[in-house]
């Protein structure tokens, strides 16, 4: 990401704790900098210890600041528990949380498996609650206000084909965001979301557009021509993460260039048409990511 281009003053966040969930690539990592440069502490947690590292290291190098990287399960609720007293022992209170992580992969409804549903709604559905409750019951009884964005797709609108198990969990954490920022607003804890587009990461591209057979219509048909840039959503999560902004709850705001709007937003257009020969050769690509995932979580 482009720091240059954050449009907020430096050390708007200083004071600020926050827990980027799947912090250590794609969209974690770019919030999770963009909070750092403007000075909030950052803990990021994910499944691979190795790449958390990682980031971690790099990201204080080029910014000083403090990122704690943690090694986290958030399908398991005693591991984000243990994870969450950790962050407290480290400082004290979170003063926000980034529901971030997200598991999903192209497939015909037909061909699911319950497992494979499960593996989708194990961590973006199941595993953001888990996260939200076990941080917010600490607040609520520390008295203590914070922030909480959860960031979701347009398909919480419209649903998507293709990708269903993603689309019902992302709804669901939806109706999480408005329902929690009634119910515990009175506690000074906000809850909004961000629907993204297209903004293209290495994660997205090999298990949504394996082997890129075609176009994004997100990007080709996108009224502005174009894939968000990653300095654009930082910007519009640090507005809603930091101070100044204390009155916005329970909104969840689309950041895709009225691709929604004009196209709809989904994988319809472009996977419609596929033959069970191409759905074969993409469930194989598909594969070999994950395994190939596995395997660095092992090492």
């Amino acid at each position: 990401m482009d720091v240059s281009k954050l449009m907020f003053r430096e050390g708007l966040m200083d004071g600020e704790r926050i827990l980027v969930t799947g912090g250590g690539t794609g969209l974690g990592r770019e919030m999770a900098e963009g909070f750092l440069k403007l000075g909030a502490e950052v803990y990021i947690c994910g499944r691979r210890q190795g790449k958390l590292d990682e980031t971690a290291a790099e990201l204080m190098a080029a910014h000083g600041g403090k990122v704690v990287a943690q090694a986290c399960d958030i399908r398991d609720p005693d591991a984000i528990h243990a994870m969450v007293d950790a962050i407290w022992e480290d400082g004290g209170a979170l003063t926000g949380v980034v529901n971030n992580a997200a598991g999903n992969f192209i497939s015909r409804t037909e061909d699911l498996s319950v497992n494979a549903f499960n593996a989708i709604a194990d961590i973006v559905f199941r595993g953001t609650f888990y996260v939200t409750l076990d941080v917010g019951k600490r607040l609520i009884a520390e008295k203590k206000k914070a922030s909480f964005l959860s960031i979701l797709t347009t398909w919480v609108w419209t649903g998507s084909a293709f990708v269903v198990p993603s689309a019902m969990s992302k709804t669901a954490i939806n109706a999480m965001t408005q329902s929690l920022s009634t119910e515990w607003g009175r506690y000074g804890l906000r809850f909004n979301a961000i629907a993204p587009g297209l903004f293209p990461t290495k994660g997205m591209s090999s298990r949504l557009n394996p082997g890129e057979k075609d176009a994004n219509p997100n990007n080709s048909m996108n009224p502005m021509g174009r894939a968000g840039e990653m300095h654009e959503l930082a910007n519009l999560a640090v507005f809603l993460m930091g101070p100044g902004a204390e009155y916005v709850n329970g909104q969840t705001i689309a950041i895709d260039g009225a691709g929604a709007r004009a196209n709809g937003g989904t994988f319809y257009p472009m996977l419609s048409g596929l033959g069970d020969e191409e759905w074969e050769q993409m469930r194989a690509m598909i594969k070999g990511t994950n395994a190939k995932d596995k395997s660095e979580r092992s090492t």
